[in-house]
C-alpha cells in the first residue's frame, strides 16, 4: 500500500495541452514546462540581449552552409526520461538533425543559457541535470551577462564544469567553433 503523502500529483497539464496552449499564446509571454506545471518567462536585460545577439551573430557566420542551423531563445527545447517531460527556452541552441516538430528540437548538439541573478541557479542545476538527459547534446555552455566569463560543460568530460575568461580561447567541439570569450561582451 502506498503512503498517499509520498504519491506524487497528476500533473496540472498534459504536455500535449501545454504545447498546444504556448503554441498558439499571442499574449507575448513564453511559458516553460515541468511536469505539468507552468512557469511564465521573465524578460531579459540589454546585456543579456547583448551577449546573445553577439554569439547568434558568429553561430550564424559560422553555421552558414552546413546541415547545422543555430535557435534564438523562441524554439523550445524537449526533455523526457520516462514520465519527466520538460520544454524550456535555451538562450541559444544549434541543432544538427533533422527534427520532427516545428516548435521545439529534442536533438541539439549545444544548448546556451544567459546567467541573470533570477535564473543562474535554475541553468546550473535543473536545466544541466535535465539537458545532459539528450542523447545528441554535446556542450552546455552558461555565459555570464554582466562580464566576460563563460562555463561549458561537455559530454565526453562527463559533464564536468570547465571555465573560460576574458582574453582565452574556447573551442565549441560539437561544431568546431573556436572564440575568444571578451569578442562577446566587445
Amino acid at each position: 500500500m502506498t503512503n498517499p503523502a509520498f504519491a506524487v500529483p497528476d500533473p496540472i497539464l498534459t504536455p500535449e495541452a501545454y504545447l498546444l496552449m504556448e503554441n498558439d499564446n499571442n499574449t507575448g509571454t513564453r511559458h516553460e514546462f515541468v511536469n505539468g506545471l507552468v512557469y511564465a518567462m521573465t524578460g531579459a536585460s540589454r546585456d543579456h540581449n547583448r551577449v546573445v545577439r553577439r554569439l547568434m551573430t558568429r553561430l550564424d557566420h559560422h553555421l552558414q552552409d552546413t546541415r547545422c542551423e543555430p535557435f534564438q531563445s523562441d524554439m523550445k527545447v524537449k526533455t523526457q526520461r520516462g514520465k519527466d517531460v520538460r520544454f524550456y527556452y535555451p538562450d541559444v541552441q544549434v541543432a544538427c538533425e533533422e527534427e520532427a516538430d516545428r516548435y521545439y528540437n529534442e536533438q541539439p548538439c549545444l544548448i546556451v543559457e544567459v546567467l541573470s541573478d533570477s535564473t543562474q541557479r535554475t541553468d546550473r542545476t535543473e536545466k544541466l541535470m535535465a539537458y545532459q538527459t539528450i542523447e545528441c547534446l554535446q556542450e552546455y555552455v552558461l555565459l555570464s551577462q554582466d562580464s566576460p566569463y563563460l562555463e561549458i560543460y561537455r559530454r565526453r568530460t562527463e559533464w564536468q564544469r570547465e571555465s573560460f575568461s576574458a582574453k582565452q580561447s574556447v573551442t565549441l567541439e560539437s561544431i568546431d567553433l573556436t572564440l575568444v570569450v571578451e569578442e562577446l561582451y566587445a
